[in-house]
């Protein structure tokens, strides 16, 4: 499916004469040049953390409720949401009340990442297709977030039923306190500055 048509929902669901959110895309990664990522806290109705990945033109987009962690210990529940722009990596400010997702969004953490995912006999799978069959793996290169995660679908998504995924750290145990940081202290890669300061408009 072409970008445009993956981001039907993401424009239909948002009023772009009041939301300063972006209706269009990024300009494409060069050639050679590793996908990006970018995980968003977003203090909406609930706080909640937005991890996305670019694939095929377009950031794949899950809701995490208590953000990726660095603690292979944590299993963190990850809803998937629609496509979003590829621009939507820079995307820091206030949705309005009213719009869809009103609420302050910071940019937690964004830099590049490796698929990794394979077949069982050990040879590469494309990654989009990877996430169709339900488990990928890859890895970050953030300010943040370095190393191997996974994406496990563990519910189907039928008519009756929303469609959830496991995001995993990868590898040995950490010591305590390598979790996700308290979202309402953290602060911007891209401003340094926290959600209330964006909220209140600081520069």
């Amino acid at each position: 499916m072409a970008a445009e048509d993956r981001l039907r929902t993401y424009r239909g669901r948002r009023d772009f004469g009041r939301t300063r959110e972006p209706s269009g895309q990024a300009p494409p990664a060069g050639a050679g040049e590793r996908p990006r990522f970018v995980v968003q806290i977003h203090d909406a109705r609930r706080m909640h953390f937005d991890f996305r990945l670019q694939v095929g033109g377009v950031l794949r987009s899950w809701s995490v409720p208590k953000g990726p962690s660095a603690d292979p210990a944590d299993k963190r529940l990850a809803v998937p949401t629609e496509d979003h722009p590829l621009a939507y990596e820079h995307f820091e400010g206030v949705i309005p009340k009213g719009e869809y997702g009103g609420g302050t969004v910071i940019v937690w953490d964004r830099g590049t990442y490796e698929p990794l995912s394979h077949d069982r006999r050990g040879r590469p799978v494309d990654f989009a297709e990877s996430l169709e069959r339900g488990h990928a793996t890859f890895r970050l290169h953030g300010a943040k977030l370095r190393g191997e995660y996974a994406l496990t679908r563990f519910r189907g998504g039928g008519a009756d039923e929303e469609e959830a995924w496991l995001l995993v750290r990868k590898g040995a145990a950490r010591p305590a306190g390598h979790g996700t940081p308290d979202p309402r202290r953290a602060r911007s890669v891209r401003t340094g500055r926290t959600l209330a300061q964006v909220a209140a408009g600081a520069d």
